[in-house]
């Protein structure tokens, strides 16, 4: 069966599931303004990336908002929060506009990155089996390695959790 030219080059059945201890992979991803931003950038920091399917949609939506209204939180613990989407980054900057975000979002329109995150692949939409982004949260620590790894996450009282188990 031919790959859809929308679909990255990783697509097996399983996507690869990051753990704790593991290196993070390779992020380097045009901002929602088109500038380049990698996780090198944040060496030192602790990062929160959360990947989503798409911006402006309901769950996606509240996701991102409870990330904003908890922006300070995350902040406290040393925490910056990028979000990254398939969406293009005049989509994104719409997005941060309209919802009043204050932190990065990020662009992965080929959907590489988000495969090699363990963040697209096949999931059950509806019950069907589909290819897609798995929503996501994965925490990298200081140096560079994976802290927490959080697949198939709801939108809804996510950031509650994560806030909860920092």
């Amino acid at each position: 069966m031919p790959v859809p030219s929308s679909s990255p080059a990783r697509t097996s059945s399983t996507p690869r599931r990051l753990k704790p201890g593991d290196p993070a992979p390779a992020l380097t991803l045009p901002d929602h303004s088109g500038t380049m931003v990698s996780l090198k950038d944040f060496l030192g920091q602790r990062v929160l990336v959360y990947f989503y399917p798409k911006a402006g949609t309901p769950g996606c939506t509240k996701e991102a908002c409870d990330f904003r209204d908890n922006l300070s939180d995350f902040s406290h613990a040393g925490i910056t929060v990028l979000g990254v989407s398939p969406d293009s980054p005049d989509s994104l900057a719409a997005f941060r506009e309209d919802e009043g975000l204050t932190f990065t979002l990020l662009s992965d329109e080929s959907k590489e990155t988000m495969a090699e995150w363990g963040a697209w692949g096949e999931k059950k939409n509806y019950g069907r089996i589909v290819q897609g982004v798995i929503r996501s949260t994965i925490i990298i620590d200081t140096d560079g390695t994976v802290e927490s790894a959080q697949y198939n996450v709801r939108a809804t009282g996510h950031v509650a959790r994560v806030l909860r188990d920092l």
